[in-house]
């Protein structure tokens, strides 16, 4: 009967050499590409290696590290049984929006540098903002809105035609509110504004000219025969600089004075450190114990 098994012949002397020289080229291909490697190849080489290798080990840190967090958030919910959140719900409940009218004249645009119209807009915003979240906030309104200022609102903040709770007119102001419920807020008034009157809406001059135009509201409200006021800044609090503050501090001051009642609190509230304010006696001196009051930032007078 025939053998059908395969018979594997050893290779003869000729195929030997064969394979021999190809594992001598090999080998030396090898050596020769660990070779080419420079120091820093290598040893980035490797750290490429053992990063991928510790992959699996970075992804379960990061697991085990948020699982962590959960449990930590879990427990605190529990220990102050919800009070937080429920704070938060109880704050929402109690913002009681108020009757008050504030307009930000912006019939100035044409007495301001481009710079300065930028600031107004930064200012602009910052009332928006400070009134969303406010506990009182009031009727809003933006009046002679065009020019520079409607410019630097469309290229910097297109998604101002959404906002909301805010009028926002091209008119005059003196075309939207009856003048007999107007009130300029002007520091150059001989009147002091002791409390505010709900059925008013107060006006404030929309323009940042860095004292090129000093008492230009104060004229504008007069040619217009409406009434007018200056905050009665000087009876709470002494300043080193001018009685002239920015857009936006006057409007959180007046939101501020809803939500405390008091002026000084107000002033000392909103007043930046800058102005070297300090709150007075009743005497009308300087209270020089005025910045240990817990309730207020600490104000500074800066010595001459």
């Amino acid at each position: 009967m025939a053998d059908d098994r395969v018979k594997v012949e050893a290779p003869n002397q000729e195929e030997k050499d064969e394979i021999s020289q190809k594992n001598v080229s090999s080998n030396g291909e090898s050596a020769a590409g660990n070779q080419a490697l420079s120091k820093r190849q290598r040893k980035k080489l490797l750290k490429q290696q053992k990063w991928e290798e510790e992959r699996e080990l970075r992804k379960q840190r990061r697991k085990q590290r948020k699982q962590q967090r959960r449990l930590e958030r879990q427990n605190h919910q529990e220990e102050d049984g919800g009070d937080t959140q429920n704070a938060r719900k109880r704050l929402r409940r109690e913002v009681m929006p108020s009757a008050l009218r504030i307009i930000v004249d912006c019939s100035f645009d044409n007495l301001m540098l481009i710079k300065d119209v930028c600031k107004l807009h930064k200012q602009i915003q910052r009332c928006y903002a400070e009134n969303r979240r406010a506990l009182h906030p009031v009727q809003f309104y933006l009046t002679s809105l065009g020019g520079q200022l409607k410019q630097s609102m469309d290229e910097k903040d297109k998604g101002w035609v959404n906002w909301k709770d805010i009028t926002i007119k091209m008119e005059h102001y003196s075309e939207v509110v009856p003048k007999d419920d107007l009130v300029y807020l002007t520091s150059d008034s001989p009147n002091v504004l002791e409390e505010l009157d709900e059925k008013k809406a107060y006006v404030i001059g929309g323009l940042v000219d860095h004292n090129h135009h000093k008492g230009i509201t104060f004229e504008r409200a007069k040619e217009l025969g409406i009434n007018h006021a200056q905050l009665p800044l000087s009876s709470f609090v002494k300043m080193n600089s001018r009685k002239v503050l920015a857009v936006n501090h006057v409007f959180e001051i007046i939101l501020a004075y809803l939500e405390k009642g008091s002026w000084q609190e107000a002033f000392f509230t909103i007043l930046p450190q800058r102005k070297g304010a300090v709150a007075l006696d009743q005497d009308g001196t300087a209270d020089k114990d005025s910045d240990s009051d817990s309730d207020t930032p600490e104000q500074t007078e800066k010595k001459d």
